[in-house]
């Protein structure tokens, strides 16, 4: 058995362009299914935020509308009820990476507003990637690598292949006009190979330990990925 790190939002809205806090948190999906695929396979999950805050929901990722029907937004709550850890998350100042066998990252708009900007953050994924354990970001969460800097000013992941939340799924979303900046431009602009395909469709991208999903539907093939290098 593995202990899991997931580093988490600890944000409950995202300032957009104008000031406006749109309400968020962590998308559902993207927690609730890594932790089942993880637990199911005999591993631990830690989850940290910053300050060690009990992590948001976001509101809009528990409909059905959002899972697929009624049958996928029951098996959502279900699993965030039998989800315990994120009740009684641990300080991520605190977090010794070394005690972990992978780190994990779910997304949301979340991510956008805190670990964009968690010196703590940056440090442990740059850390956890340069260990050579598997470092998996998902959909917004790869928001938190923007933090990543090393001694020199160079950005860890500069080079990598690696995916998130695309410009056409922000704008299909309905926020890309009302945001601040837009994750994939930021990734690229600090030198990240960005892969994409086509909004909403399942998309995981392995490069070294690195491993990203496009978004909420990669986040359980992720994870499989993920446990492959785990087992």
């Amino acid at each position: 058995m593995a202990r899991i790190l997931f580093v988490m939002t600890g944000a409950d809205h995202w300032t957009l362009a104008d000031g406006t806090k749109h309400p968020t948190g962590f998308w559902a999906e993207e927690a609730v299914a890594p932790y089942r695929a993880f637990t199911e396979a005999g591993h631990e999950v830690v989850v940290a935020t910053p300050g060690g805050v009990v992590p948001t929901v976001d509101r809009a990722s528990l409909p059905p509308e959002a899972n697929g029907g009624q049958a996928g937004a029951d098996a959502v709550a279900a699993g965030l009820e039998a989800f315990t850890a994120l009740r009684h998350p641990v300080r991520l100042e605190e977090v010794e990476p070394s005690d972990y066998a992978a780190v994990f990252c779910p997304g949301g708009h979340g991510p956008m507003e805190d670990l964009a900007v968690s010196a703590v953050a940056g440090r442990l994924l740059t850390g956890a990637l340069d260990s050579g354990r598997p470092l998996g970001v998902v959909c917004h969460a790869p928001a938190a690598l923007l933090a990543a800097e090393r001694p020199d000013g160079t950005w860890p992941f500069a080079g990598y292949r690696l995916t998130g939340f695309t410009n056409a799924e922000e704008t299909q979303a309905g926020l890309a006009g009302r945001a601040k900046w837009l994750l994939q431009d930021r990734l690229v602009a600090l030198g990240a190979d960005f892969r994409e395909r086509e909004p909403w469709t399942p998309h995981v991208v392995a490069d070294r330990n690195l491993y990203t999903g496009q978004n909420p539907a990669s986040s359980a093939p992720l994870a499989a990925e993920m446990l492959k290098v785990l087992d």
